[in-house]
């Protein structure tokens, strides 16, 4: 029947079919099989178990780069070595482990970003995430390396492009792909604490918000810039949902922690298992920036204005008021790693309270993958009802079709 309405709802559904299953998400030369990007957690909690395990699950596998010379003797006598020292062995053991894709997620703030990203650059890594600031001289740090690809985290399409402006006016060179975290990310969070709820800063408003502002780069670049959404990010449903939207894949962070695979402790897990609905808190860190934690003993004392004795091992974050600060955001963070949560606290996503049990990477992905496909299938199916209904519909009972 060649009516408006049929041409219509055929497109629709030829759309929907698009999406039948998860798409690869390509970062340069780097396919992952799936559009999932593992989140980077610091301190030690995203290292080369999980992110080897999310790799050879088919996702982009993310060792975080804060923190991670904790397990070196030498890492409160000889910080900024050891975090090197670190990195290098964690990528290493990652890359042992799994021919996937993998990256490496390094603060901008921290003091020591730039000898960070250059091990890594130096250790072969596929793809180095960078967020908490913009890394506007990342280029420079790459060097004529075309292995390891660029991929900044910024919240808003005003900070990609500026980047996109920079990067090409600096250095000639494009973004490989970005990360839009929303407000109901975990751990460090890059609006106010006044911004979080506002509606234009929820994530199906910032994703179109980058593809729009990356869109003339692309047309210059001549090849595509990718952008991630990531902050609440939990089903399979949500994964379609963002890629609908335009999105080339999707960071998770939170559904990861509770992984057999995770390299925190088993203490450190069961609270993201034990916590319930209203237990994820907004906390000011100590380097300036809103973060998003679940409520503890610690979180409370520190709330009510009690100070805990430190000694900074290194002024590690660029931002950190040391003289101001009511604790070491690194000390506590260390400390949660380990399970001795009375000293620290746990970071989490905004939707922590879904989190039931701890399982598998690969059970996980595939829990993803079939939540994913089932959506898919119920739209084709409302799509194909929509159609049906319209073909019942003619010119003869006088109801318009168009």
């Amino acid at each position: 029947m060649d009516i408006p309405f049929g041409r219509s709802a055929i497109a629709e559904i030829e759309e929907i079919l698009k999406w039948h299953r998860p798409p690869p998400l390509r970062i340069g030369q780097h396919t992952a099989r799936l559009p999932i990007v593992q989140g980077g957690m610091a301190v030690g909690i995203s290292l080369s178990g999980l992110a080897s395990a999310v790799a050879n699950a088919g996702g982009i596998g993310v060792i975080a780069a804060p923190g991670i010379g904790l397990f070196e003797a030498d890492y409160f006598t000889n910080f900024f070595e050891a975090n090197i020292r670190g990195l290098r062995k964690e990528i290493r053991l990652a890359r042992s482990k799994t021919r996937g894709v993998l990256g490496v997620n390094i603060m901008v703030a921290l003091t020591d970003f730039a000898e960070l990203a250059k091990a890594a650059i130096e250790e072969g890594i596929d793809i180095i995430f960078a967020g908490a600031g913009l890394p506007l001289r990342l280029p420079e740090i790459l060097g004529k390396n075309r292995h390891t690809k660029l991929v900044p985290i910024v919240s808003s399409g005003r900070a990609a492009r500026i980047l996109c402006k920079k990067w090409q006016d600096d250095f000639n060179y494009t973004p490989d792909a970005f990360v839009v975290e929303g407000p109901l990310a975990g751990g460090h969070l890059g609006f106010k604490a006044e911004e979080l709820g506002l509606p234009q800063n929820r994530l199906e408003h910032l994703v179109p918000e980058v593809l729009e502002a990356v869109k003339p780069f692309e047309q210059a670049a001549g090849r595509p810039i990718p952008v991630i959404g990531g902050g609440g990010v939990f089903t399979g449903e949500d994964i379609y949902d963002l890629l609908k939207l335009g999105a080339s894949g999707v960071q998770m962070a939170t559904r990861f922690v509770a992984t057999e695979e995770c390299d925190a402790s088993p203490a450190f897990k069961q609270t993201y298992v034990d916590s319930q609905e209203g237990d994820a808190v907004i906390i000011k860190s100590p380097v300036g920036m809103p973060g998003r934690a679940i409520r503890n003993a610690f979180i409370e004392s520190v709330a009510a204005g009690n100070k805990k004795p430190f000694k900074c091992p290194q002024h590690c974050v660029k931002t950190c008021d040391i003289a101001q600060s009511p604790y070491c955001i690194f000390l506590a963070l260390i400390n949660a790693q380990r399970g001795r949560l009375s000293g620290g606290f746990a970071f989490c996503g905004a939707n922590v309270h879904r989190v039931k049990e701890i399982t598998t990477v690969k059970k996980l992905i595939g829990s993803l993958v079939k939540e994913y496909k089932t959506k898919a299938v119920q739209e084709l199916i409302e799509a194909m009802t929509r159609y049906m209904n319209g073909l019942m519909i003619s010119p003869a009972n006088g109801m318009s079709l168009a």
